[in-house]
């Protein structure tokens, strides 16, 4: 036990020296690619025969999960009995609100990095992934969360002739899954909003009262966990005194928000995670469609 103790005071400070490495956990409480020992160590405390790893790279942080479509086994994964504490995101920030011109398809693979600081103390989400567990009602779950996947996509974002659609994903042969045009004003950021208060709104009317939400848009989880209350506090102007370009959809998500315990989870766009894809694919059909 002292051993073991020794071992983790040395890791821990030798860790806090470097700043930009990866923990990836393939086995602990939540799976998934954190960014200090700290938050690793709250997922591998107590756990029996925890599975996590240091990485220089998320790439193979993610690839030693085994979530990614290029997951590898590293020669030897670290392995310990305990460890301690929750994940805040790295990135605190306001990402400017115009959208810019989308790949060919039909959404940035990565979105833009945020140019705005707030108080870091104001939010929590997980960068981490699971894999649900299966029910009855035909939902997946993570404890008594139902777990859901959310996509929007914008071909020709920014431009006169731009298509949007909304890709909501509960699970294969869902009778919820949802794929539809934008209305209103066609932006990939947009999209990526209304998708998430589909989702929402179909929780609610089955009853749901803890909702998982996967989406790979930043802007989506730090606006509506963050930055609202700001813009509310400011009369919807950002920090620079600009006005809140998407006021109205932030509002309707912030609105929706209230009466169901929701749960924001970032996960990588366009990285082999089957639920993600499967939102993409359905907002990529919904952009194709006709606008309501």
């Amino acid at each position: 036990m002292l051993r073991w103790l020794v071992a983790v005071l040395s890791h821990a400070c030798f860790v806090s020296k470097g700043g930009s490495m990866f923990y990836a956990v393939r086995r602990g409480r939540r799976t998934g690619v954190y960014r200090t020992w700290a938050e690793c160590q709250e997922q591998v405390n107590k756990f029996p025969s925890a599975s996590f790893k240091k990485f220089a790279t998320e790439k193979d942080a993610w690839a030693f999960v085994g979530a990614g479509p290029a997951a590898q086994q590293p020669e030897a994964a670290e392995t310990h009995g305990s460890s301690i504490i929750t994940q805040e995101n790295a990135s605190h920030r306001e990402e400017p609100e115009t959208d810019v011109l989308c790949c060919n398809k039909c959404k940035r693979p990565y979105e833009q990095s945020t140019t705005e600081e707030h108080d870091p103390k104001r939010v929590k989400h997980d960068e981490t992934y699971l894999v649900p567990t299966g029910s009855e009602d035909k939902f997946s779950y993570m404890g008594d969360f139902a777990v859901v996947y959310t996509d929007g996509c914008c071909s020709g974002n920014g431009r006169n002739r731009a298509r949007a659609g909304i890709g909501v994903y509960w699970g294969p042969g869902h009778p919820l899954n949802t794929s539809e045009r934008l209305p209103g004003r066609q932006t990939n950021q947009r999209a990526e909003i209304h998708a998430a208060c589909k989702a929402i709104e179909q929780a609610k009317s089955q009853n749901i009262k803890k909702l998982i939400i996967y989406t790979d848009s930043k802007f989506t989880i730090n606006g509506i966990t963050s930055w609202v209350d700001n813009w509310k506090t400011n009369g919807w102007r950002t920090s620079s005194g600009g006005s809140v370009i998407n006021k109205e959809d932030f509002e309707r998500l912030d609105n929706l928000s209230k009466g169901i315990e929701i749960q924001w989870m970032h996960i990588p766009g366009h990285a082999g995670f089957r639920g993600n894809e499967e939102a993409d694919r359905l907002a990529r059909e919904g952009a194709d469609k006709q606008k309501l």
